[in-house]
């Protein structure tokens, strides 16, 4: 049993059939918790709401950006302290577990906001400390469970590999850690506020690095396996769970992609390229806020040492006499192309700080991506973009529309993925993982929030460089 699973037998996965294809929005009752049932609430965010919901002519875009903006806040965190100091947990939706990567995507969309809110502050400073402790206790895990001391809530308790308690699952995959590193510097950008990175913390990043270090296998295995019995073969890895051979040049080894899915090839170009820009990150946060030019300097060091090699080694021919980024290489020459709506991806590498959103190869990777040469790139009959393995084909995941409008300067682009994102929600008021690229009433996750976060941050984007196509109906 695997994750998608999991989310169908808690009711994540929903077949609406009996819904009209249009008009879902009569009435636009806000799609949000009472406020007296919201997990936290922030006063800055709500103005911010308010602030931006005034510009949106659209009636059902407003509506959908009131209720997906503060998904997060509204229905995922939990706040607490451990010795004395903040702790927040936040789960991914509908998954009792905490996902590294989720978490940080699922906050960064409030960062911006910290300076004008103490609470707000605090709950970031307390989720950066569990992350820290979930580093700690195990830097493979991908997922980890609400009590540190309870054993995985998710049927990955009989995977293959060395489960501990408070692991939820433990599928290595590189961009977990380096999300950590994002939203702490995004949060250290935004506030200047050292009371988070403190030496548990640092700690932590510490081991992230090593554990970076470790995957690159110059001297050996390292130190992760894992293997599932499941009939899904992007659930397992080969070769007693190391995965496959790769020559050593350098790359970051990933067993799985943020997807969770199994990496084919184990270099994953999208994730090592994320590693470059987040270490550079977690770099300036070691010595701004910590004064740690030791440990600077070593994730400079390594992030230098994968940009190198993601040069000699990350590029392959894109079949029309130029280059784009590969999706996967194994270092032998050996390379696939493809994109995954799942983010860091190869559209989406801006987002992350791994590419400037106007570099060439970068933009030749991008369009290639965003064609039949990716073969999970969708076109149907209410929509066109990718997905990926996760779900299936024919499932288009609204996060690739949003990451594609974010990273186009072309406005008609943009407004036709916000068009896009209006008219398959699927009468639900909300983003979903993917939805059928002929039917959006056929989706898979009605609670799914860091998609929601991700939609908001695409509004709050488009307010400022295409203001124009809030100020109208689409």
């Amino acid at each position: 049993m695997n994750r998608r699973e999991i989310i169908a037998g808690a009711g994540g996965v929903a077949l609406a059939a009996g819904l009209p294809r249009m008009a879902f929005a009569q009435g636009l009752v806000s799609k949000r918790p009472p406020v007296a049932e919201r997990r936290f609430t922030s006063k800055a965010v709500e103005a911010e709401i308010a602030r931006v919901k005034k510009k949106i002519v659209d009636p059902e875009l407003a509506w959908l950006f009131e209720n997906c903006y503060p998904n997060t806040l509204d229905t995922t965190v939990t706040l607490g302290e451990v010795d004395g100091k903040p702790d927040t947990f936040v789960i991914t939706g509908d998954i009792d577990a905490m996902w590294l990567r989720d978490s940080s995507a699922q906050l960064q969309t409030y960062v911006h906001l910290t300076p004008r809110d103490a609470d707000l502050r605090r709950l970031f400073h307390g989720a950066m400390q569990r992350q820290a402790r979930c580093i700690l206790l195990d830097p493979f895990a991908n997922a980890y469970t609400r009590d540190p001391t309870a054993k995985s809530n998710l049927p990955a308790i009989n995977d293959k590999t060395d489960m501990k308690p408070g692991v939820a699952e433990r599928k290595w995959e590189i961009d977990s850690l380096c999300y950590t590193m994002r939203l702490a510097h995004a949060y250290w950008t935004a506030t200047r506020d050292k009371a988070p990175f403190d030496a548990l913390w640092g700690q932590a990043m510490a081991l992230a690095v090593a554990t970076l270090r470790d995957q690159q296998r110059k001297d050996g295995p390292g130190g992760y396996h894992f293997q599932r019995v499941d009939p899904s073969p992007t659930e397992t890895l080969m070769f007693a769970g190391f995965g496959a051979p790769t020559k050593k040049v350098g790359l970051i080894h990933s067993g799985f992609r943020p997807s969770d899915d199994a990496c084919v090839f184990p270099f994953l170009i999208p994730s090592n390229l994320f590693a470059v820009s987040a270490l550079k990150m977690l770099a300036t946060v070691l010595r701004e806020a910590r004064g740690d030019t030791t440990a600077a300097a070593d994730a400079e060091a390594l992030s230098a040492e994968v940009r190198q090699a993601l040069d000699a080694h990350g590029k392959m021919p894109d079949g029309q006499g130029g280059e784009v980024w590969a999706f996967e290489v194994d270092g032998y020459g050996n390379a696939i192309f493809m994109d995954d709506a799942n983010v860091p991806s190869l559209s989406a590498l801006p987002l992350l700080g791994s590419a400037e959103r106007n570099d060439p190869l970068y933009r030749r990777t991008a369009a290639l991506a965003w064609s039949p040469r990716n073969p999970y790139f969708f076109k149907g009959k209410i929509a066109e973009g990718i997905g990926g393995p996760h779900i299936g084909m024919d499932m288009i995941w609204p996060m690739s529309l949003i990451t594609r409008a974010l990273m186009n300067d072309d406005v008609a682009v943009v407004g036709k993925c916000l068009a896009t994102l209006k008219a398959t929600h699927g009468g639900t008021g909300f983003m979903h993982e993917s939805f059928h690229k002929d039917d959006p009433t056929k989706f898979t996750r009605s609670w799914f929030a860091w998609a929601n976060g991700l939609f908001g941050d695409l509004i709050l984007d488009i307010e400022k460089r295409a203001p124009a196509l809030l100020g109208q109906r689409l």
